[in-house]
Order: structure tokens, then sequence, then C-alpha cells
């Protein structure tokens, strides 16, 4: 090999079946078979977060109003999803993965990227490695997955879609991902959401090969990133596999465009910093010991208060620290605030987070449901009352 050569690359994508409804029938069997729908109540505002199999016969989908969902499916069995048992079944699995690459990239609790390039002949090869994590998600698990395997994230990913549910697909080549995606949707390419696909809708293009067949009039209308588009038709995928490092801080701040004493304001925007923040550590599956305020003052002075306790991961505990640092500092007019989290851990505190009667309780099972739907569709999909009081306030519309 040429020393300008770089080693062809080996992508295990995974993709785990219907993972929340999944979760729930593994632990409860006389679930299987019937029309499973994860997400709010019928009563209840909300969307489904996930169906099973049986519910997306009647045409529910995940996003549906559950109040769509309920009209296609009145006979179906509605549960709020139960995200710390979600976690958990996680962390199973990638402690799997763990087993064949230290190159693993989680896109969610159910899916992730797994570099083998440097592995994959330690264990028979990628195609031995993916079904070695079929198998062993299904018996230590109680899961099944979908699998695929590729020279590329795009080329991987395709094939973990292509034999779906519990399947399994290799797409080793550039010209095997060419012949397998020339006839259908443009939606298909990665990038490619439904704005860029009514664009291309527009000059006539709908499919893989009309991109093929007009590459210069897909650069005349969305340049560089049509460019991008016509490199990953062509099968050309350069991105590689992140793995995730546990941070040292992870933090979030605002600087507004007039200096302002209103600590009432500030606290509002602490409120909204301090649901995201929580959003992003529990997306890391981490817990925060130390909480820190950021504050710079008008005349550009900078001021840091912290405070440790027990972990959290827990929007309300973060507000109430960073809110409770803010009454002790020097009332005058502010620029920027700030909130940084720090000293993580994989593991919750038990007096912290865990409760066992009363209203920490039903606190709890109420964070676990807006976690679920969370996960699935980011942190705007539900808000507390005091969220979108917060949101009014400062004028957001998050």
């Amino acid at each position: 090999m040429k020393n300008n050569e770089e080693t062809p690359r080996i992508i295990i994508a995974v993709d785990m079946d219907m993972f929340y409804a999944a979760v729930e029938i593994r632990d409860n069997p006389e679930l299987a078979g019937k029309p499973l729908i994860i997400g709010a109540l019928p009563h209840e505002r909300g969307v489904v977060s996930t169906c099973s199999y049986e519910a997306r016969k009647f045409g529910v989908r995940s996003a549906m109003s559950i109040k769509e969902a309920y009209r296609r499916c009145p006979q179906g069995i509605y549960m709020h999803p139960n995200g710390r048992k979600y976690v958990e079944a996680s962390k199973q699995i990638h402690k799997i993965w763990a087993d064949y690459t230290d190159l693993a990239e989680y896109i969610s609790l159910d899916e992730g990227f797994l570099d083998v390039t440097g592995s994959a002949h330690l264990f028979g090869g990628a195609v031995a490695v993916g079904h070695k994590i079929k198998r062993r998600t299904k018996e230590e698990v109680g899961l099944t997955c979908s699998v695929g395997i590729g020279y590329s994230i795009m080329s991987a990913k395709l094939a973990s879609e292509e034999k779906k549910p519990d399947g399994f697909y290799e797409i080793p080549t550039a010209e095997h991902l060419r012949s397998l995606i020339i006839g259908r949707s443009v939606r298909m390419i990665y990038g490619v959401g439904a704005k860029t696909a009514e664009a291309l809708q527009r000059i006539g293009i709908t499919t893989v090969r009309d991109i093929y067949n007009n590459r210069e009039r897909v650069i005349g209308a969305l340049g560089n990133q049509g460019r991008q588009i016509i490199e990953l038709a062509d099968g050309i995928d350069r991105r590689k596999v992140t793995p995730y490092s546990e941070p040292q801080s992870i933090g979030n701040e605002h600087t507004f465009q007039k200096d302002t004493a209103d600590f009432g304001y500030l606290k509002d925007v602490l409120l909204l910093i301090a649901q995201k923040l929580s959003f992003d550590i529990r997306l890391k599956n981490l817990y925060c010991r130390t909480v820190t305020l950021k504050v710079t003052y008008g005349d550009m002075k900078k001021i840091t208060r912290s405070k440790s306790g027990e972990t959290t991961s827990r929007a309300s505990v973060i507000y109430e620290t960073v809110a409770e640092l803010l009454d002790k500092i020097e009332k005058r007019p502010i620029r920027l605030v700030g909130i940084s989290l720090s000293g993580f851990s994989d593991t919750p505190n038990i007096q912290m987070t865990l409760f066992d009667t009363g209203e920490g309780s039903q606190h709890d099972k109420m964070n676990e449901a807006m976690l679920g739907l969370q996960l699935k569709y980011g942190r705007g999909i539900i808000k507390t009352a005091s969220v979108l009081q917060a949101e009014k306030n400062v004028g957001e519309d998050d």
C-alpha cells in the first residue's frame, strides 16, 4: 500500500428495533403482539415517542400527535415512557459495543456507529462482529437490533435500515451503495431533509438518479451543500466516527444586548440555561456534582461562584443552586450570565435522585416521562409551566 493511501474503513451501524416499546415488551411479555404506543396518554396533550410494529399497522408513527394516534388506533395500549429504564438498557448495549472497539459514537440511546477498522480481524471480521453484537444484544439485554456494515458512516447507516427489524445487511463498496440507492428518493442522502428535498424538487430532482444526471443544476441551486450532496450520492463520505470522551465541564451562557440589573429576569434566563444543560448531560448519561454561576458585569468584571453537593442531572436542582448563588452576588448591571457543570459521574446519588415515597417519587416519575420524550425529539418537546413563563419573560421562541 502506498503511504498516501488510507486504510479502507470498516464501520458498523447498530440501530435498536422500536427501542422504548421493545424494553416495555421485554419487561412485560403480555404486551407482545399488541399495538403498544409510548408517549402521552390518550386524554393528554402530547406526541407518540415510539410504538410497536403492531401499532404501525394502523398508521401510528413517531412524532404523531397522541390525539391522531388514538383516532387511528383506539384499541392501542398507551404508556408513558420510562426514561431511567431506557437509559439503563442503553448502558448495557454500549458495554457490548465496547468489547469490540473503543471507537464508538453514540447517536442516541438506541443508535450508534462503531469503527472496527483496526479490531475486526481480532473477532473474525466485520460480519462476525455484527452477528456477535446481534446475538449478545438478544441474549444479554433481551432486545433485537438491526446491524449494518459499510465502508463509511452513510453506507453503514443505510445498511442498518435496509432489513429492519432485526436485520443484517452489508454495503461493502461505493459501487454497491450507488446501485442500491439510484432509484430511491433524494431523502436517502445524509443531510437531505424536508426543506432541501423541496428545493431539489423545485428544479425537477426527486431521485438519486436525478442527482447523477443533473449535477450542475444541483450545485447551481444549493451551492456547496449541493456539492456535498453529490459526493454523498457518489458514495464519498469522509466523516469519521467520533468517540465520546467525558468532558471536564459543560456550560452555556447568554450575553445581553443591554446590561440588566433585573435579577428576576436573570433568573428566568438561568432557568432556561439549566434546562438546556440538564438535557445535555442526561443525553450523555452523566450527573454533575458542581454547579458554577458565571457572571460578567457591565464594566467587564468577571466573577464565578460555585457550589458542590450530591450528584444530579435535574434542571430544577441546577437552577435552584445558581439562583441561590445569584442572590449572594453584588446587585448591579450585568452583561452576561452562564452556568457551568463539572465533577461528573455516571451514577446518581441515591439521596438526591431517588425517593421512596411522597412528592419526590412523583417528581422522579414525571422526570422519567419528560426525559423519554426529550431524548427522542429534543428538549423542547415538553415544557413545565415555569419554563414556559420564563421563555415568555425572556422572549425566547425556543
